[in-house]
C-alpha cells in the first residue's frame, strides 16, 4: 500500500511537471519563444522593438541578423517564419511559398533610408546620385576611391544595383564587408571612401559603433545635376524629398496565431510606431497625441 501511494505521489508530481512544461513552451501571440531574421541594415530598430516587446509580454525572441539574400534563401529553407526585410517578397517568392502551403502575411511597419557616409571632412558634404550608380556601373569616380558596401547579397547593395540597372557588382572600385558596423568603421578611418548603410546606423547607432559614427558624415544627395541635395532627415524622407527611402515590411509565414503575428502587429501597432518615430525613422501610422484638458489651472502655492 505505502509502495503505491509513494508511486501514485511519483507519477503526479512527472504529471504536473509535465503539464508545466508544455504550458510554458506554448506560442500564442503574446507568448513564447521564436526566432525573428532581420535585414542586416535594419538590426537597430528591431533591436528596439523587441526589447519593448519582450518587456511587456512573457516572450523571448531571437534575432538572426543577415544579409536580405540570406534571410529570403532561410525564410524558404529553414523552420524559421518571420522576417524584417526592406522589400516585399517578389511574385516568385511568393509562388515559391504556396507550392508548400505557405501563404505569407505582409506589413508594412516604416519607412527609411540608405545612407551614404564619408570620412568627416569640410569639403565632405554633397554627392551626386548619378556619381554613385556611375561607380556601380565601373565608372571611377574623380571625388571617392570606392564604394564600400556592407554585403554583395545585401538590401543597400541590391537597392542601388536596380537604380544603376546592373546584374553584379564590378570588379573594382566597390568593395563589401559582412555588417554595417564595419562599414562604419572603415570609411571612419579612411579617406576618399563612401560608404553605403541603412540610415538607423546613424540615427541609433550600436555601442560599439558610436565613437565611430561622430568621425563620419552623412551626405546630402542630389537626384540629378541641378537638383537641389537632401539629407536624409525624417521630413525629408517622410516627404520622399531623399532619393533613396525604401519601405520596411514584417513578412510572417508561420501561417498561425503565433508570435510572429504579435510582435507584426505590436510593431505596427501605437507603440511599436512611437518606437520607429523616436529612432528617426518613419512611421507608417502617425501615433496619435494626447492632449488633456482642465477647467481650472493649478496654482503655485507660495
Amino acid at each position: 500500500m505505502k509502495f503505491k501511494i509513494v508511486f501514485l505521489l511519483g507519477f503526479s508530481l512527472l504529471f504536473a511537471a509535465c503539464t508545466f512544461w508544455t504550458k510554458s513552451d506554448k506560442e500564442t501571440i503574446i507568448e513564447g519563444k521564436t526566432t525573428v531574421l532581420v535585414d542586416e541594415t535594419l538590426l537597430p530598430i528591431v533591436e528596439a522593438q523587441k526589447e519593448i516587446f519582450e518587456d511587456k509580454y512573457p516572450a523571448k525572441i531571437e534575432i538572426q541578423a543577415q544579409s536580405e539574400g540570406e534571410v529570403i534563401r532561410a525564410l524558404y529553407q529553414k523552420n524559421t517564419r518571420i522576417a524584417v526585410l526592406a522589400r516585399k517578397l517578389s511574385k516568385t517568392e511568393m509562388a515559391g511559398f504556396a507550392q508548400k502551403k505557405i501563404f505569407p502575411k505582409t506589413t508594412p511597419i516604416a519607412k527609411d533610408a540608405i545612407a551614404l557616409i564619408a570620412k568627416k571632412t569640410p569639403q565632405d558634404t554633397l554627392v551626386q546620385l548619378e556619381e554613385v550608380l556611375n561607380m556601380l556601373k565601373g565608372i571611377p569616380s574623380k571625388k571617392y576611391d570606392g564604394l564600400v558596401f556592407d554585403n554583395p547579397n545585401s538590401s543597400t547593395a541590391r537597392y542601388l544595383m536596380e537604380l544603376a540597372q546592373v546584374k553584379q557588382l564590378p570588379e573594382k572600385g566597390v568593395y563589401s564587408f559582412s555588417t554595417n558596423e564595419e562599414v562604419v568603421k572603415y570609411v571612419a578611418k579612411n579617406n576618399r571612401m563612401l560608404g553605403v548603410i541603412g540610415i538607423n546606423y546613424i540615427f541609433d547607432p550600436l555601442n560599439t559603433i558610436r565613437e565611430s559614427v561622430q568621425q563620419i558624415a552623412v551626405l546630402s544627395v542630389s537626384k540629378a545635376m541641378g537638383a537641389p541635395y537632401f539629407s536624409p532627415t525624417q521630413n525629408n524622407i517622410a516627404e520622399g524629398a531623399y532619393p533613396l527611402t525604401r519601405d520596411l515590411y514584417i513578412v510572417n509565414c508561420q501561417g498561425y496565431s503565433g508570435l510572429g503575428m504579435g510582435f507584426a502587429s505590436f510593431v505596427a501597432g501605437e507603440i511599436g510606431q512611437r518606437i520607429v518615430l523616436k529612432s528617426g525613422l518613419v512611421p507608417v501610422k502617425m501615433p496619435s497625441r494626447k492632449i488633456i484638458t482642465r477647467k481650472t489651472i493649478d496654482k503655485d502655492v507660495k
